[in-house]
């Protein structure tokens, strides 16, 4: 899903924040508010955009949550370079077959309900997760299989050799809960986990309290207690935070940034690992042109939509990939060359006297989408390509889109699947056999690329590879990358946020209260 950061119009925002105001009064029972300790044995109430949608259930991507809260870990997390690093594992090695990878448990871990972390439990946990109707993506369909090895390991393996299994384990969804919760149905999650928070008191989709684990086995938690408030409106999420009944909240409006900060809020702008692309039907004409797709990029001047249409809550994308990860392009690309586009439409036989026109499909559900299909309808309009711009729910445009019955649509979309790699997308969404080719792209030389991926040990080479395969994409024309959306985070009162562009890392134990 994405964030709405974009500006609205001023009567729905005094709407929304009167009515955020209301909410926010009426949730508040002083616990974690303006008169908490500050220092370290401090309270925090936090304001988050994403609700549980099952119950912090695994299989519905909540386990996600649970790693952003701190309270749930997994076998690995990523460093910078975005290369498995040490969690609940301290080692792993790939055994003499290359289908089993043998993983080292960290000794000395507890869960919150006091029992060891030990292998078996291990085994318990993720062969529940491996075993639901949906497992999460970044086990599903490789042959996930897992035993304990020993007193201290455990021996995953995949039906074929997979060098990314370290990766693959610091998907949130993949936590570790302690045996006791695996008593039938979904696991109990309330005191369970093994991070820095334990999880106290759940209160549906609308909060839940964090307590900080002093046994933890690594660095303590910034703050002794934390209320965790969902907040499903950003603009009332933005109020909460400027009238201190919280000190951070995630997913900030675009448009009341400024306001943020004149109110002393500290407010942060990354990059996300999303991409807003204009998917151009490459099955049938006009697309199925290479000059007309490369018209058409031409056409849209992408930082004006980035700096001026979306308000700067993105970034020009030069490629698939954008600053979020450190193989994607951050140079920006190109402005606008009308009298291009005209030169390449003209050779491809459109011009005055046969104008090109083209249907423009996108959906609501992100709420800049639609201000984004204007913008780029009225840059087409001036090369010469006229278009009409249908706006109407994702589902019900899906089965037209996956089948080819469309000329552009504007679709926003993660390149990363559950886990830090890039295969997936580049898979299911490029190559000729993709499951979610909505471009209908087929070359050869680019499945051929892709197809080297499951051989590449090596981070930083299958990176290149990324990278190597994003600029494939960029000189086939395979659909214009609009733009990179930003995510934002503010905090007043609270200090030690750590931007986290891939959503891997606890977002909520670096916080510290800073007020009184």
């Amino acid at each position: 899903m994405g964030d709405d950061r974009m500006p609205r119009r001023r009567v729905a925002r005094l709407v929304a924040a009167v009515a955020g105001a209301v909410l926010l009064a009426a949730a508040c029972s002083g616990q974690g508010g303006g008169g908490s300790a500050a220092g370290p044995d401090g309270e925090l109430t936090v304001a988050l955009q994403f609700p549980p949608r099952a119950a912090y259930a695994f299989d519905a991507d909540d386990g996600a949550r649970l790693q952003s809260l701190g309270v749930a870990e997994t076998l690995t997390t990523v460093d910078d370079a975005v290369r498995p690093a040490p969690g609940l594992a301290t080692s792993w090695e790939q055994t003499a077959d290359p289908r089993t990878w043998r993983f080292v448990l960290r000794q000395g871990v507890r869960f919150h309900d006091g029992s060891p972390l030990t292998p078996d439990a291990v085994v318990t946990a993720l062969r529940f997760v491996a075993g639901v109707t949906a497992p999460p993506r970044s086990i599903r369909g490789i042959g996930f299989a897992i035993a304990a090895d020993g007193a201290d390991a455990v021996r995953i393996t995949t039906a074929t050799p997979d060098p990314v299994v370290p990766l693959r384990m610091s998907s949130g969804n993949l936590g570790i809960l302690a045996p006791a919760a695996y008593t039938g149905g979904q696991p109990g999650v309330v005191r369970t986990g093994t991070g820095p928070y334990v999880l106290d008191t759940v209160n549906g989709t609308d909060s839940a309290v964090l307590v900080r684990n002093e046994a933890y086995w690594g660095p303590k938690a910034g703050a002794a207690r934390v209320t965790v408030r969902y907040v499903s409106d950003p603009q009332s999420r933005a109020l909460a935070l400027q009238s201190g009944d919280v000190q951070f909240a995630e997913g900030l409006p675009n448009a009341s940034l400024d306001q943020l900060r004149s109110a002393g809020v500290d407010v942060t702008e990354y990059a996300a690992a999303r991409t807003i692309e204009l998917l151009l039907n490459q099955s049938t004409a006009p697309f199925s042109d290479l000059r007309v797709r490369q018209a058409v990029t031409k056409a849209i001047d992408r930082p004006v939509l980035a700096a001026q249409v979306l308000g700067g809550a993105a970034e020009p994308a030069a490629d698939l990939f954008g600053a979020a990860v450190p193989w994607g392009g951050t140079a920006p690309p190109p402005g606008a060359d009308v009298d291009g586009a005209k030169a390449l439409l003209a050779e491809a036989g459109y011009g005055p006297d046969r104008p090109l026109q083209v249907r423009l499909w996108t959906f609501p559900n992100h709420p800049e989408m639609p201000v984004l299909a204007g913008a780029i309808q009225s840059m087409l309009g001036r090369a010469g390509i006229g278009v009409e711009v249908t706006v109407r729910d994702y589902a019900a445009q899906e089965p037209d889109v996956l089948a080819g019955r469309f000329d552009m649509f504007l679709n926003s979309r993660s390149y990363l699947s559950d886990h830090p790699d890039a295969t997936s997308t580049l898979t299911s969404d490029y190559t000729c056999a993709g499951s979610y080719n909505i471009d209908h792209y087929c070359s050869p030389a680019y499945d051929a690329l892709i197809a080297r991926l499951p051989t590449v040990t090596d981070t930083a080479e299958r990176q290149r590879l990324f990278a190597e395969a994003a600029r494939m994409l960029t000189a086939d024309a395979v659909g214009v990358m609009v733009v990179h959306p930003l995510n934002t985070a503010g905090s007043r009162g609270a200090s030690g946020f750590v931007a986290d562009p891939l959503g891997v890392r606890p977002v909520l134990p670096p916080l510290s209260r800073t007020d009184t």
